[in-house]
């Protein structure tokens, strides 16, 4: 079973920036993707970033989050800067085996205005 470990969140001021990274069990070579979501308070589980074939950013973190991998630490990160409060949620890393997908079991991110 794989398994995803995220860690990194935490509580941020606005214009702050955090890392957040995602510990994967099995070399991410495996995956078709990896990648980033995150689900606020009252809302649906989005996506912020992933890493398939390219990499794709939602329209509102672009130019704001990086996403990168480093291969021999399987390991996924994400890197976040310039926050707002429209931020704040659970991030959740995710990655793909088709037809399977395995979640992270989330990190919290607030940013306080």
């Amino acid at each position: 079973q794989v398994q995803l470990v995220e860690s990194g969140g935490g509580l941020v001021q606005a214009g702050g920036s955090l890392r957040l990274s995602c510990a994967a069990s099995e070399s991410l070579f495996r995956f078709n993707a990896v990648g980033w979501y995150r689900q606020a308070p009252g809302k649906q589980r989005e996506l912020v970033a992933i890493i398939t074939s390219r990499t794709i950013y939602a329209d509102s973190v672009k130019g704001r989050f990086t996403i990168s991998k480093d291969n021999a630490k399987n390991t996924v990160y994400l890197q976040m800067n310039s926050l707002k409060p429209e931020d704040t949620a659970v991030y959740f890393c995710r990655a793909t085996l088709a037809p399977s997908e395995y979640w992270g079991q989330g990190t919290q991110v607030t940013v306080s205005s």
